[in-house]
């Protein structure tokens, strides 16, 4: 832990946190690799009682499937504990009246949307999410004379860079931001770092924010993004995390750890 002597109004939050948002890959695992400690710190918060749900920007995978690859690591997780971006674009499409919709999605993400009507030549929202190597001209420019004719753009989220197996890699943000400027216009953006997003997950918790903390590898999207919304943040320096990245942030978290491996006994001490 590299901030062993926060605030007192910081260490009574800790104290009296009754549920916890976890992000879940980089801050439990990388990839098929899980991170040392955590199934441990996330038993714990279980068996202190808290409340837990699961937030991911990750939009290559149903929930289903979601669900299949952390329990396939030794995650003790629920299907119905996980809130994933792609899952949000549902609940947000949904909320707009099921229109048409025309998804750049992966197939297995897209499998979610199943109940949508799809139409790609005149949609009235087009879905952004992750689809690696298929972005190029030919599609940006398609998207952009659809936004043109008058389709909304809802984008899933807009994360910079994600990491990989072999370092940091670019994500969907930057194509989201060339399309916002290409067309004029605001994506609607479903995940995180949108509020929305973290109101969704303390609706689901039914807690108010002050009794939640937030845990992520990521300084803007989860831990500045969930203390804008009034939770507790908790940076873990692994996944994505970068020393020279987070410098260069305005985000002040909370507290910092070495990794979840950690959170078991910053929350053991708050309460002594």
């Amino acid at each position: 832990m590299t901030r062993p002597t926060p605030s007192n109004s910081d260490a009574e939050r800790l104290a009296d946190a009754a549920g916890a948002l976890c992000d879940l890959d980089g801050t439990l695992y990388v990839g098929d690799e899980l991170i040392p400690g955590a199934v441990e710190a996330i038993d714990f918060l279980r068996e202190r009682g808290m409340r837990l749900r699961f937030l991911t920007n990750t939009t290559t995978r149903s929930r289903r499937s979601l669900h299949l690859h952390v329990r396939s690591l030794g995650l003790s997780i629920d299907e119905s504990e996980i809130l994933s971006a792609a899952y949000a674009g549902v609940l947000y499409l949904r909320s707009v009246g099921s229109p048409r919709c025309r998804l750049i999605l992966a197939e297995d993400a897209a499998s979610d949307y199943a109940e949508f009507p799809i139409d790609e030549n005149d949609p009235q929202v087009i879905v952004l999410g992750d689809i690696g190597r298929r972005w190029d001209y030919d599609l940006l420019d398609s998207i952009f004379r659809q936004v043109a004719a008058g389709a909304r753009l809802a984008a899933l989220h807009r994360n910079r860079y994600f990491q990989t197996a072999n370092g940091l890699s670019l994500d969907v943000g930057a194509f989201v931001a060339a399309l916002e400027y290409a067309t004029r216009t605001e994506a609607a953006v479903i995940g995180k770092p949108a509020a929305d997003f973290f109101n969704l997950a303390l609706g689901d918790l039914e807690l108010p924010p002050g009794k939640v903390i937030i845990i992520g590898d990521d300084i803007d999207n989860d831990v500045g993004a969930g203390q804008d919304s009034g939770l507790t943040g908790i940076l873990v320096k692994t996944g994505k995390y970068r020393e020279r990245m987070a410098a260069a942030s305005a985000v002040t978290p909370m507290f910092t750890l070495d990794s979840v491996e950690m959170l078991t006994s910053l929350l053991r001490n708050s309460r002594t």
